[in-house]
């Protein structure tokens, strides 16, 4: 029998959606479990206030939660260093191992991973971003070559409310930037039920889909080597690991 292996995951505390997908993408590996910590997260912006909620102290006391479970790599499922800079989840993930022992990594350091590896230069992207919020992402891509000035955002800042943005919302706006040549999508944030579309939409396009909440499961698969081959129906990054 394969060696058990437990992910652990912090998690913002108003996300509903990352949590069941995140189970579900390791549904079919049976040695694999998924284990989540909270910390507080309410609202999308770049006020004091909200930039605040993302100060690494209280993400390191969830960090050290999951570690009481004894799991194999911690993953932060969210996008917050693509406002704040992608420094940032370097910082949290030194941190996270240096109070834990514990590998870490997170849902944009695992993207930029996979975009570096594809030689992707240009991909677009999904959020629910506010325009500020939204630009400061697209600027932080284009200060290491990444083009992501074909995008879609919708103008919003509560997080909870992410979770009830209908599917058929995101068809569109990824058919949109598909009608405008992209070849790569990303959907940047990881309040969006999405992640379950993703390979409806790379076999009905013909594209690759970079899910957020799939990138950071995939990268602790890997740190964890695990084979995540068995995986379907979640996209191309989780299959072809």
């Amino acid at each position: 029998m394969s060696k058990r292996v437990r992910i652990g995951i912090l998690t913002p505390s108003s996300n509903t959606v990352l949590e069941p997908l995140s189970q579900k993408i390791v549904d079919k590996l049976p040695e694999v479990t998924v284990h989540f910590s909270r910390f507080a997260v309410h609202e999308i912006a770049l006020s004091d206030k909200a930039l605040a909620q993302f100060d690494n102290t209280k993400i390191i006391e969830a960090a050290k939660l999951l570690a009481d479970a004894f799991v194999d790599v911690i993953g932060w499922s969210g996008t917050s260093s693509g406002w704040l800079g992608f420094e940032q989840d370097e910082k949290l993930c030194a941190e996270i191992t240096a109070a834990t022992g514990i590998p870490a990594t997170t849902s944009v350091l695992a993207l930029n991973k996979l975009i570096e590896a594809m030689r992707i230069k240009q991909t677009s992207l999904v959020t629910p971003y506010t325009d500020d919020v939204q630009k400061a992402i697209v600027d932080n891509y284009a200060r290491i070559g990444i083009d992501c000035e074909k995008e879609r955002h919708l103008h919003q800042s509560h997080n909870a409310g992410f979770a009830d943005i209908p599917v058929s919302t995101f068809d569109g706006m990824v058919e949109e930037l598909v009608g405008m040549g992209a070849k790569y999508v990303s959907v940047f944030c990881t309040g969006l039920k999405a992640a379950q579309r993703v390979a409806f939409w790379e076999e009905r396009f013909g594209i690759v889909v970079l899910d957020t909440v799939a990138t950071v499961i995939w990268d602790a698969l890997r740190i964890s080597g695990v084979d995540a081959s068995r995986v379907k129906q979640w996209g191309s990054i989780i299959e072809q690991s």
